[in-house]
């Protein structure tokens, strides 16, 4: 939302989407279809939460961390109880405690980054799916986190977004905290890219941003503002409907 990068395909979207996504990665998380025989094979109305088999009730035995039971999770968010089971299994191979803290989250994040340093981007990001503050990111948070940006409605995807550019949570966003974001976002594409970013493109895609969004002037961007912008922009509302149907 901070810019308005070209349009791509749901594939290539798809693709890109499920690998910056911590414990959310390709090799954890088969395609639906790659899954069928796996799902329908399950115990699907066994009870307690996920556990398709005796070998899964011993995990979850094992974990600090049991997520709340499947029916609760389907009316909480808007996945199905399949597309549940294949994102838990994903996340429980990266997370086989229940739960990523921000260290964790920095580390999975950093390999899909490596020509920069993602760590600053990825602590923003972090605490966006962290709702209720408590340091970790459970099943839970991620798969909330995961409805509203896929699922949601264009309101609930844009203030997902405000929120994680919100980073005090104060209710409005400064130019301090969007150049914050700025330069993080520049720092994990890294210093070598092609052609070079210019030392002083975040602050100019900061004040681009501001001179759309902060429509009184007083300096800072209301979600009010926010939504009306962005509500407006026809490039940022084709990019948000292209999360429609990626899992």
């Amino acid at each position: 939302l901070p810019g308005n990068p070209p349009v791509q395909t749901k594939k290539a979207l798809k693709q890109r989407f499920l690998k910056l996504l911590p414990c959310c990665r390709p090799k954890s998380i088969p395609s639906l279809s790659e899954s069928k025989a796996v799902l329908v094979s399950a115990t699907l109305s066994s009870p307690g939460f996920l556990a398709d088999s005796v070998e899964d009730e011993f995990e979850l035995s094992t974990v600090c961390h049991r997520p709340e039971g499947l029916e609760q999770l389907q009316e909480q968010t808007k996945f199905t109880r399949k597309e549940l089971q294949v994102l838990y299994r994903g996340f429980k191979n990266e997370c086989p405690s229940g739960i990523v803290n921000e260290e964790n989250f920095k580390q999975i994040y950093s390999q899909f980054f490596p020509q920069g340093d993602s760590s600053t981007y990825a602590t923003f990001l972090f605490n966006a799916f962290d709702t209720d503050h408590d340091g970790s990111v459970s099943f839970e948070d991620f798969v909330s986190g995961l409805s509203t940006i896929l699922r949601g409605t264009i309101d609930d995807r844009l203030n997902w977004a405000f929120n994680l550019y919100d980073l005090n949570k104060d209710g409005c966003i400064t130019k301090e905290e969007m150049l914050d974001i700025m330069k993080s976002i520049y720092d994990m594409m890294g210093k070598y890219t092609y052609p070079a970013m210019r030392e002083e493109a975040p602050r100019e895609h900061v004040e681009n941003f501001f001179q759309k969004m902060d429509r009184n002037k007083d300096g800072v961007v209301t979600i009010e503002e926010f939504l009306e912008s962005c509500q407006k922009d026809e490039n940022i509302m084709r990019s948000m409907q292209l999360f429609d149907s990626v899992i």
